[in-house]
């Protein structure tokens, strides 16, 4: 900002020449006033997958989260889907797919964990897809195969297998979640158990002393080079290189490694040339000037907040000027990473502490690096660096840090992580719906599919039927919102379907234990809330009191609506139930031919199986209603006078002083004389009402003694269920 300032002000009083010296001075304010500049290299972001040329592939050590680079993909595929049709608009959807391969590590790994794709999750913890597509994961081992996919659209000739190489490749990603676009992904890769300094010292030929592992680091992004990143730790652990010997040697001294491995000096060397230190003594302790005013921070991957980088400011008290800001393409958690940065802050006086030591012994074990013990100084020095001079070899030493096991807490935050769940698993119950006068031609019939979920993470579900041989046709895609299903835990008694049921109770579990069921009024029956399918009953219901564990104590019924009076003594425990109402999937048969088929399926993402049910009610909406009010006189010449009232499909609501429509070509009724199930005789009638004449009631109680009559609408496509009308007398 003071560049920017004093800049500005050169050039309004001195032109150009005024502008650079203002400048100059500019840069030495903020210098002064901000502090250095940020040791390290500067941590990614969240980085979105690229495929740029020249992009460094990062080696990943533990578990850490990367972007991944992608290096092969095909156009995305285009997916139509037309609904509709046969007298109604068609539609076409359309959805799209991608095939991409992405680089993960350019060294070996052991396993991939989640993927965020826009922030979101895109695999799960346990390895489960969030969307539909198939995912392979390429270890990088130097015998894994080209990836099947790829050598088909390639050619096998010119595949690559990419080995030494991990990465995954992607087919069939489903886009439609993410935009119909490839969406910015991040990868949860898992290449070793811990972090260790001989797994990233393996291309320096360094052996390993004492330590071997980085305590708290869970994983490590290397695309700067080895050497560059042990820079980078050695700023936050004690990480020494002893260059004595044929071969280097790195090392993290800790408390418990013994004094006695590091080598003791001889006593310190007087020296009689006028520019040499200690001349009476042989060493000279100074202390270092300290290199920021202001405690440290440190930048890291913060693996509670699911690797996104975090900060941790040394404890104790503020001190004017910017802070030396420390990064570290390391994954910690908070604690450990305060402990670092607290570590830091405390050493930073002990890092000052050095000491100037001549000795007339040459060791060539003691080099720089080496780590000494003197003989009146307490703790562990490492050699910074030395001289040959004619008085001796002179060292500069410098007192070691030791990895302490010291915690220090920092205060909880808050993370809302992508909620991880398992897909729910798909649940229906399908059924034919009554003919309804208000959804078009009494000749359309409508599959209604009722399809949840045991828990809303859940996204929908594909539509089949089966058909005769288990062939199947699909039909449709639901949408993601879940249909209301259970199943009954008692039995639903009988009662009638021409009064209000008060006195019936039944259990229903819901398949969901989060959804819910809702009361109602007459009024809101009336407009045909709650109205559901038990078994094969149509009913409403007006009260539904919680239990637990998903459970639901209804009451309050109207019974056999829609053509299902012969039901209502059907029932039996564990029967399906379903709610109808707008969540629903309503199938029309001129969109879909489904009339012949027995079941329906769904099948959904996390499905190992299709859930499936037998179409309910199949026929109902052809089939026309059973009359009614059967009434039967004798006649005073001895016949006998049969009447009944009709009752037409479709129209469900009762409007007084209204003659309903009857919905059929024309309208016919087929009496029959039954005995024992056996049909004696058969009349044909177009009007609610039959006469038998005395002569034939004589002859008919000599053919079929015991018999009863009973009267069935002939509708356009089938026979209605009877009604009894009266004995044979």
């Amino acid at each position: 900002m003071a560049t920017l300032v004093f800049s500005a002000v050169g050039t309004a009083l001195a032109g150009p020449l005024g502008g650079a010296i203002g400048a100059v001075a500019g840069r030495q304010f903020d210098t002064a006033l901000f502090g250095p500049a940020r040791r390290g290299p500067r941590l990614r972001e969240l980085e979105v997958t690229l495929s740029s040329y020249g992009q460094p592939i990062p080696r990943v050590f533990g578990r850490m989260r990367v972007p991944g680079a992608i290096i092969w993909a095909t156009e995305l595929q285009e997916h139509s889907e037309v609904t509709g049709g046969k007298g109604q608009p068609a539609t076409t959807r359309y959805s799209y797919t991608a095939n991409l391969a992405v680089a993960l590590s350019s060294r070996p790994i052991k396993g991939l964990g989640r993927i965020w794709a826009d922030g979101k999750l895109l695999r799960g913890a346990g390895g489960d897809l969030k969307v539909g597509g198939v995912l392979r994961l390429y270890t990088g081992g130097e015998t894994q195969l080209p990836d099947p996919l790829i050598a088909a659209q390639e050619g096998e000739a010119v595949c690559p297998a990419f080995r030494g190489l991990a990465y995954l490749v992607l087919e069939g990603l489903e886009l439609s979640d993410f935009g119909n676009r490839v969406p910015s992904m991040t990868f949860e890769v898992i290449a070793d158990e811990a972090v260790r300094l001989s797994d990233l010292a393996e291309d320096l030929e360094a052996t390993i002393m004492e330590d071997d592992s980085l305590g708290g680091v869970t994983g490590l992004l290397v695309d700067d080079g080895i050497a560059s990143t042990l820079s980078d730790l050695g700023r936050v652990f004690p990480i020494t290189l002893d260059a004595a010997g044929s071969m280097p040697r790195l090392r993290i001294p800790t408390p418990a490694a013994p004094m006695q491995d590091a080598a003791l000096l001889d006593a310190p060397s007087v020296a009689m040339e006028d520019d040499s230190f200690g001349r009476q003594s042989g060493s000279r302790r100074h202390r270092a000037s300290a290199s920021s005013p202001a405690s440290p921070v440190l930048r890291f991957y913060d693996i509670e907040r699911d690797f996104l980088p975090g900060t941790q400011h040394a404890s104790g008290r503020a001190v004017i000027g910017q802070p030396e800001l420390i990064e570290l393409p390391a994954a910690l958690s908070p604690a450990q990473a305060r402990v670092l940065v607290d570590r830091v802050a405390q050493e930073a006086d002990g890092l000052r502490d050095r000491l100037a030591w001549r000795t007339t012994t040459l060791d060539t074990a003691i080099s720089p690096g080496t780590i000494v013990r003197l003989p009146d100084q307490p703790g562990r020095w490492r050699v910074e660096s030395w001289e040959w001079r004619e008085s001796g070899v002179e060292l500069e030493l410098v007192r070691v840090r030791v990895a302490t096991p010291e915690a220090s807490t920092p205060p909880p935050g808050m993370f809302p992580s992508p909620i991880d769940a398992p897909a729910a698993s798909t649940a229906l119950v399908a059924l034919e719906l009554p003919w309804d006068a208000t959804s078009g031609m009494a000749d359309r019939t409508r599959l209604a599919v009722a399809v949840g979920a045991t828990s809303d993470n859940w996204r929908g579900a594909a539509l089949y039927v089966e058909r005769e041989g288990g062939q199947l046709q699909p039909l449709t895609t639901t949408s993601r919102t879940r249909a209301v299903l259970g199943a009954a835990r008692d039995v639903l008694a009988p009662a009638s379907p021409l009064l209000l049921d008060r006195a019936s109770l039944v259990t229903i579990e819901l398949t969901a234990p989060d959804q819910m069921l809702r009361p109602a009024d007459l009024a809101d029956l009336d407009r045909g809330a709650n109205m559901a399918i038990v078994g094969q009953e149509v009913l409403q219901f007006l009260f539904a009191e919680p239990l637990t564990g998903g459970r639901w104590r209804l009451s309050g019924f109207l019974r056999g609506l829609a053509g299902t009076g012969g039901a209502i003594t059907t029932h039996v425990s564990g029967e399906p139930f379903a709610l109808i109402d707008e969540r629903v999937t309503i199938i029309d048969s001129t969109a879909a031919q489904w009339e012949d088929a027995s079941r329906a399926l769904a099948i959904g993402l996390g499905d190992v199986a299709p859930a499936s049910s037998p179409i309910l009610l199949p026929g109902i909406a052809h089939t026309p209603l059973a009359p009614v009010h059967p009434r039967a006189v004798l006649l005073a010449d001895g016949g006998l006078q049969l009447s009944w009232t009709r009752r037409a499909r479709g129209n469900w609501r009762w409007r007084d002083g209204v003659d309903v429509p009857l919905c059929e070509e024309a309208e016919r009724y087929r009496v029959t004389i039954e005995s024992d199930g056996e049909i004696y005789r058969v009349w044909m009638t177009t009007e609610p009402t039959l006469r038998i004449s005395f002569e034939d009631l004589a002859d008919l109680r000599l053919m079929a003694p015991g018999g009863v009559f009973h009267a069935r609408q002939q509708g356009t496509h089938t026979l209605s269920p009877p009604l009894i009308l009266a004995p044979l007398l």
